[in-house]
């Protein structure tokens, strides 16, 4: 029986990091993220929503977003499984919010920092294979020197951290192994090396969620599993239908199709949760993109 939260769920990875109750595990974790650089004395969460400029704009959540007191801007996202153009998704997310920092009138273009970290529990194919962290800056291609330091992408691919728990020698190794491994432990390592992990443990230790917290990190894992189990019966079946067609092209249809069925049952469970928050129809459909009458089936088949 696992003692603590699953952070890579989505209410789980929210209640250890976006909260105002747990804001200095964040900080905590950004400065050991960061280490040498600069250090966050204390942030402010932010609208997660990010509105277009316009009404035809697509409007964009991300998992956590904050700014320092510096004001730097961050945000914070955690994807469990690869989808086409992730690594564009990441640069859209971070222009949208510098292209949000513009004003009306007059206005030099001084804008501030955004940096937008990415866990991910899978490999991207465009990143750099065995290396677990990829820092993404703007800089010259001749001869690396950074020429803005407005803009920076942290990408942290978990597969290639494979440190035990006598190997982490920094607080940031420590992060990392706790958050990969968490869900699996009985007790909470490191706890003499740093006060931060008996807050992280208390905060994410299961016998203290209040029912209502529990039904919602339940519901949580139950989309994370379904999805994943979704996703790897469809990439079965088109394994098996592609033997007809040739191998690789089944594959193909196979990742492609888990992709689009475990997305969809996704955005299914997500509108249970926001339905059950009375949330508005409209706000659904932006949410989730399902149409007004499959929101509608569900809201029915809730009662």
């Amino acid at each position: 029986m696992a003692q603590f939260i699953n952070p890579f769920s989505d209410w789980g990875f929210k209640h250890i990091f976006g909260r105002e109750i747990s804001k200095d595990l964040l900080i905590c974790f950004l400065n050991d993220l960061f280490a040498g650089e600069f250090v966050i004395k204390s942030l402010a969460f932010g609208n997660k929503e990010q509105i277009g400029l316009s009404k035809d704009s697509r409007e964009v959540i991300f998992d956590i977003y904050c700014t320092t007191d510096e004001g730097k801007e961050i945000i914070v996202e955690m994807q469990n499984r690869g989808q086409e153009h992730f690594i564009d998704r990441a640069l859209y997310y971070t222009s949208r919010v510098i292209v949000n920092q513009g004003i009306k009138g007059e206005w030099d273009y001084d804008i501030r920092p955004v940096y937008t970290i990415c866990f991910m529990n899978f490999i991207d194919p465009l990143l750099p294979f065995g290396k677990f962290r990829t820092d993404m800056i703007l800089a010259d291609r001749d001869n690396g020197k950074m020429v803005s330091d407005k803009i920076r992408m942290v990408y942290l691919m978990l597969p290639f951290f494979e440190k035990t728990e006598t190997e982490c020698e920094t607080d940031f190794e420590r992060w990392i192994f706790v958050l990969k491994n968490m869900n699996t432990f009985e007790r909470m390592p490191f706890l003499a090396k740093n006060a931060v992990f008996k807050k992280l443990a208390e905060i994410s230790d299961l016998r203290t969620l209040s029912k209502k917290d529990m039904d919602k990190y339940e519901d949580s894992i139950r989309i994370m599993r379904d999805a994943y189990a979704t996703y790897k019966y469809a990439i079965k079946t088109g394994l098996e239908d592609g033997r007809k067609q040739g191998l690789e092209e089944g594959m193909a249809q196979g990742i492609e199709k888990g992709k689009a069925e475990a997305e969809h049952l996704k955005n299914i469970e997500f509108a249970k949760l926001m339905l059950s928050d009375g949330d508005s129809t409209e706000k659904i459909q932006r949410y989730t993109g399902l149409t007004a009458e499959e929101i509608n089936e569900i809201a029915q088949s809730l009662h």
